[in-house]
């Protein structure tokens, strides 16, 4: 059974390890080293052309554009058993006005996103409502 629509996410990378600019400079990222089961099963659920924000964690705490998924379910090429997931993403759209840590926390409407509920998670689902919420605070 194939989906209808895509499917919206969230991915976290600290900005001195992989940033925006990286996967920007790439023109297609891997996405690995993901060692969280409940975010490999994130990624296993991503198909071609879901869109993902890109969040820089520990430093600048803030979603700072939109990639889309260009190859979904791999296995992680830096994972020698075999068992935890990849995905392939393209950059999308830089955001103008990155939306802070803060500022979501400070929206009532994104209280239940798994970026607040459960913060250490590198790969979380995000609801199409809140998609279009964020989007929103994007354009400032």
């Amino acid at each position: 059974m194939t989906r209808q629509s895509p499917q919206y996410w969230l991915m976290k990378s600290e900005p001195f390890k992989y940033s925006w600019d990286d996967l920007v400079a790439e023109g297609e990222g891997t996405w690995d080293g993901v060692r969280n089961y409940q975010a490999r099963n994130n990624l296993a659920a991503m198909q071609v052309g879901d869109q993902a924000f890109f969040y820089h964690s520990r430093e600048g705490l803030e979603i700072v554009g939109v990639c889309t998924i260009s190859v979904a379910e791999i296995t992680d090429p830096t994972d020698e058993t075999g068992k935890w997931a990849a995905v392939k993403l393209k950059p999308a759209e830089k955001f103008a006005h990155p939306v802070t840590l803060v500022a979501i926390k400070a929206e009532p409407r994104l209280a239940d996103m798994q970026l607040i509920r459960q913060s250490r998670l590198s790969v979380s689902g995000v609801t199409p409502a809140e998609w279009q919420l964020i989007c929103a605070m994007a354009q400032g």
